[in-house]
């Protein structure tokens, strides 16, 4: 690393005020302080961050974390994909074949969704002469991870442009954005060209096509998943079923949120309420049996779907997630309960759970103003007596 910061170190007068690249200074103060920690504090926007690390740090450590769902996602596609031709349908069998084949499907996607959104930082950065945001170091990564791999990549680059633009830099830039931006992305594709990322034509690629998981539950019920030899607790439970990149496998998913739980970036309140939340939901509804889907058995739902990813790397976002103790729950909880209702209840949307997180995100300041004020309520009545 020495030799590094010695090449940063000659190079960076010329970035300093009067030097031939001052207008560029914030560009190479994006890349020195990624590589070496900074010697400043935080001033505004990432209220987020309360001890000595870094955004930095604390963005780079929930990429690692998601590297075994992109690692999974890969080869579950190139798996899909051989599995619905009829090749190499054994798990041990092809999987170099399956890797390469996911890899071509899967970094494109990344790719175009850091390409797009860091040269939309570094010229926001420029232009407004003020550091560069480094949320886009997560965004850049949950954007193609939520996305089916057959998602054109021109899309991508359309959605991410959007989801900074008006999700992030219109509100100041990171720490300041209300909603969750890698969701935004998604819901920008989904109002705007629904077909391209919903519905069983898109999940597997090149004229191959299958259904997931979710289609067959809300059409035909506990019965038609049990009919599907693919369908069974434990091939959700592992992953190898159809859905967007990085959503499947739960053993990735939980390494992820073992590494968020145990680096204290991610909060373990926030997602258990989730999972109360949808269950307590989905049992209400199994016992009423409204539609096909409400008769699923409620643990169906932890298995199925992008629930615990949303749980995990969604939720728990601390930009607009809750920030009290108690708001935790009550957030994490409505997601849940919200989740479930959308996904059983309204055939227009086959799953629930992007839905529901933006939602609570535009409430989770209400919710902490609740907190709080009944807590100033309780200790002036406790002061008074």
């Amino acid at each position: 690393m020495q030799v590094f910061q010695n090449l940063l170190s000659k190079i960076k007068p010329h970035f300093e005020e009067g030097g031939k690249l001052e207008k560029f200074y914030y560009g190479y103060d994006a890349i020195e302080t990624f590589l070496f920690v900074p010697g400043h504090s935080t001033h505004k926007g990432e209220a987020h961050i309360k001890d000595g690390i870094d955004l930095k740090r604390t963005m780079f450590t929930v990429v690692i974390a998601m590297i075994p769902c992109l690692l999974f996602g890969m080869w579950n596609v190139g798996h899909q994909y051989y599995l619905a031709a009829g090749e190499f349908t054994a798990l041990g069998d092809g999987f170099v074949e399956k890797m390469i084949h996911g890899a071509i499907k899967v970094l494109p996607i990344v790719i175009v969704s850091y390409g797009v959104g860091l040269n939309i930082e570094f010229a926001f950065a420029i232009f407004r002469k003020h550091p560069v945001n480094e949320g886009f170091l997560v965004t850049g990564m949950l954007i193609p991870l939520v996305m089916p791999p057959t998602v054109p990549l021109w899309m991508v680059g359309l959605a991410t442009a959007f989801a900074v633009l008006i999700g992030k830099e219109a509100f100041g830039g990171t720490g300041m954005n209300i909603l969750n931006v890698a969701l935004t992305a998604r819901v920008f594709i989904f109002f705007a060209y629904p077909t391209y990322i919903s519905g069983d034509t898109v999940w597997i690629a090149d004229g191959v096509t299958g259904a997931t998981p979710l289609g067959v539950g809300y059409l035909d019920g506990l019965a038609g998943l049990q009919a599907n030899p693919n369908y069974t607790i434990e091939n959700m439970v592992l992953g190898f079923i159809p859905g967007s990149i990085g959503e499947t496998s739960l053993i990735a998913i939980g390494l992820g949120a073992l590494i968020l739980i145990a680096t204290g970036i991610g909060s373990w309140k926030i997602m258990l309420s989730v999972l109360a939340g949808a269950f307590a939901t989905a049992t209400t509804l199994f016992l009423f049996d409204i539609t096909p889907f409400a008769g699923v058995p409620p643990y169906y739902h932890i298995f199925m779907g992008s629930m615990l990813f949303a749980a995990v790397f969604m939720a728990t976002d601390p930009v607009t997630a809750t920030q009290t103790e108690m708001g935790k729950w009550i957030y994490g909880f409505l997601i849940g309960v919200f989740g479930i209702i959308i996904r059983v209840l309204n055939p227009a949307y086959p799953e629930g759970w992007m839905l529901a997180i933006l939602l609570m995100n535009v409430f989770a300041p209400t919710i902490d103003h609740m907190i709080i004020q009944s807590n100033i309520k309780r200790r002036m009545s406790r002061a008074l007596k």
